[in-house]
């Protein structure tokens, strides 16, 4: 178990636009590289469930998660399967004008990766993931 908070990252974009594109399946989803068979199934109102293969240094990997929304806020989520399952984490968004603020933390677990290298493994991640949805978000603003 990894204790992780990430800090400091902006979206150059309003709050209400943030969670139109994590809203938007055809934009958000696909923003995200080397993921293939992706499913998504609603548990309830706000909690939906969401399965996809990861590629993973040249092997695809399961991963699924149950991620409840609770917009403007944030969304938590609880990672079922997968390298990090029995990971639970909260993205959290602080509106700043036409800029939104993105916070993570959260309890990350892995028994493929020591936990040594764990906390790197985590950032380097949530590090791709807020590149990619840059990229995404900017797609998404345009059309809009």
């Amino acid at each position: 178990m990894v204790w992780v908070t990430d800090w400091g990252s902006t979206f150059d974009a309003p709050i209400d636009v943030v969670w139109a594109y994590l809203q938007a399946e055809t934009d958000h989803g696909p923003s995200h590289k080397g993921r293939r068979n992706f499913e998504r199934k609603p548990v309830n109102e706000k909690t939906t469930m969401l399965a996809w293969e990861q590629d993973i240094d040249g092997h695809w990997v399961r991963i699924a998660s149950h991620i409840t929304f609770h917009p403007p806020i944030g969304f938590f989520v609880d990672t079922l399967e997968g390298p990090m399952a029995g990971s639970k984490f909260f993205n959290y968004y602080v509106p700043q004008g036409n800029k939104t603020a993105v916070v993570v933390v959260g309890d990350w677990n892995s028994k493929m990766i020591p936990p040594a290298q764990l906390e790197v493994a985590v950032m380097g991640n949530l590090e791709k993931l807020f590149q990619e949805d840059t990229a995404g978000l900017k797609g998404f603003s345009q059309k809009k």
